[in-house]
């Protein structure tokens, strides 16, 4: 277990750096935000033309549908149409920019596990909110990220980046924080025989809509998140659906229940040119397709660290707690590693990268941080773990892993309801079907109220029940719904009474004032304290973060 403890105070002066931040996603998004409240300069480099990187869906798909050949047009996204999150919406937004139902818009999904459109709309208004847009430079792919010597013999980083014009642009940055998806580069299934095999081959990344495998027999290798989803999605149109995957306690081999036409089975054990699969099992299909469903590859091909930062197996390192190389930290580092709850994982990722770069925060010696590194690496051999998912924090894990980062920042650890939400959305997965989990949810009613008590602070000040009731979503009843329906999200209740924005009643609660630009402050923060101030408004509106004052 990871002993967390308070971190010394630094004795430098704070400092202010110019940062480039690569990829405008959610990791990049609140990682230019705790930049600019911490006092650096930013630059964020986006391929796209909008901001929600993994979250913008798009239709097309890639001409090589394995995502093998490195001379094919790279399609960022890997969304398919019918993707819902597989988190509930209160504890997978940011901390102090709650991911709340907008039932006053028709446009929006109110769902608590709402599809990637609502996912990208919440990003997008995350990103005007706080003024990240324009620290965006669209349509710029970064090409090259270098160490070169500065005037004052210090490193420094040389990005060159590319329009979409062509035209190319070489910038220094005192630090870069590179915080693009994982989501682009595909693992594929090493299969004997597959060479020969006449099928057709496809990704779940250029996976969109099941109409294609209409009346085709699928054998679809993977069974987490999106091997699940995919193959109820297809299997209301294809012929047979076979899912080959490393089983589990509560699912076993054969046809599954509650489907005619779909099967689980073993891992593949071999192929072969008459379209036979054979299976470990010693069953056989005869397939026309194989749809890998086996993850994704960390890829950085833009980053040269002269061999210090490399990626074997998809383990990316030596990184001191998946985030700083320790030979170039801190001005170089990664946001979003861990597959963890990602958009708050990354936010206090990105605090503490903000932090230590502006001297507020100190990092161990680079020795220390190589122990601790080495300390990691042999937990991983001696619990037998594959190299690649040396960044799958287990579920025991993730939130300690959280809370010794925000320690180290000085704010405060994990909500005690968004754990317990976490474990009870996870074991909701394991006892019901992956097509029902999400509509199945009347045991979150406690902690759904505990939410929206903490949710009540970054709401307006004073508002009327009926906006209280338009931001938070329903009507004035009791707050339940039945366990099956549309996923309305309840508005909480205590004893008759709306839990919402109302609570922010006073101008002098405890609370964070956040700012970017004049007047929010200029962004600069020395120390982190609980402390009554002013609760800081744009436009009527709370800007706070729990009872922490910064200043």
């Amino acid at each position: 277990m990871t002993k967390i403890t308070t971190p010394a105070a630094p004795t430098n002066p704070l400092t202010s750096r110019h940062v480039a931040v690569i990829g405008a996603g959610a990791a990049g998004l609140v990682a230019a935000r705790e930049l600019v409240r911490e006092g650096h300069g930013v630059v964020v480099f986006e391929r796209g033309d909008q901001v929600g990187g993994t979250w913008v869906y798009n239709p097309k798909v890639e001409s090589d549908q394995l995502g093998l050949d490195p001379r094919r047009d790279v399609v960022h996204s890997s969304l398919y149409e019918s993707l819902q999150t597989n988190l509930p919406r209160e504890i997978m937004g940011f901390r102090d920019f709650p991911f709340v139902a907008r039932e006053d818009d028709k446009n929006r999904d109110p769902r608590r596990f709402p599809g990637h459109r609502e996912v990208l709309m919440y990003l997008k208004e995350f990103a005007k909110e706080f003024g990240v847009e324009k620290l965006v430079r669209f349509e710029t792919e970064v090409v090259y990220v270098g160490m070169v010597k500065s005037s004052d013999n210090f490193n420094k980083w040389k990005v060159r980046s590319k329009k979409r014009s062509g035209d190319e642009v070489d910038e220094i940055f005192d630090a870069v924080v590179v915080c693009v998806g994982h989501y682009t580069e595909p693992r594929v299934a090493d299969i004997p025989g597959i060479q020969g095999w006449p099928g057709k081959q496809i990704h779940s990344h250029s996976y969109r809509i099941p109409e294609p495998f209409q009346d085709q027999v699928v054998v679809l290798i993977g069974n987490s998140a999106s091997g699940r989803d995919i193959s109820r999605d297809i299997v209301g149109v294809a012929k047979e659906v076979h899912v080959a995957c490393r089983t589990t306690a509560d699912e076993k081999i054969g046809k599954h229940p509650g489907y005619d036409n779909m099967w689980l089975h073993s891992m593949i054990k071999s192929v072969h040119k008459d379209g036979r699969v054979i299976f470990e099992d010693g069953s056989v299909v005869f397939a026309n397709v194989i749809l890998h469903c086996t993850g994704y590859k960390f890829h950085f091909p833009f980053l040269e660290t002269n061999g210090i930062v490399t990626v074997d197996d998809n383990l990316v390192g030596p990184l001191y707690k998946h985030v700083f190389p320790p030979a170039l930290a801190p001005w170089l580092s990664f946001v979003g590693l861990p597959k963890v709850i990602p958009f708050t994982i990354a936010e206090l990722q990105s605090k503490w990268i903000a932090g230590i770069l502006s001297n507020r925060i100190t990092l161990p010696s680079e020795e220390d941080m190589m122990e601790d590194i080495n300390a990691f690496y042999s937990m991983l051999e001696i619990s037998s773990t594959p190299k690649r998912y040396a960044h799958n924090l287990l579920a025991s894990t993730r939130f300690e892993y959280g809370d010794w980062i925000a320690v180290q920042c000085g704010c405060p650890v994990y909500e005690e309801w968004r754990k317990q939400m976490f474990f009870a959305s996870a074991k909701r997965k394991l006892s019901h079907r992956p097509e029902t989990y999400r509509d199945e949810w009347d045991d979150d009613h406690d902690l759904i109220l505990q939410a929206h008590r903490d949710f009540i602070k970054y709401f307006p000040i004073e508002p009327t029940k009926s906006a209280a009731q338009r931001r938070l979503g329903g009507d004035h009843g009791s707050g339940r719904r039945s366990s099956r329906g549309s996923q309305q999200s309840p508005i909480p209740t205590i004893e008759g009474e709306v839990v919402s924005c109302a609570g922010a009643s006073s101008p002098t609660r405890s609370a964070t004032r956040w700012h970017l630009g004049k007047d929010r402050g200029g962004g600069r923060r020395s120390r982190c304290e609980s402390q009554p101030s002013p609760i800081s408004t744009i436009g009527g509106m709370v800007k706070s973060y729990t009872s922490v004052s910064f200043r």
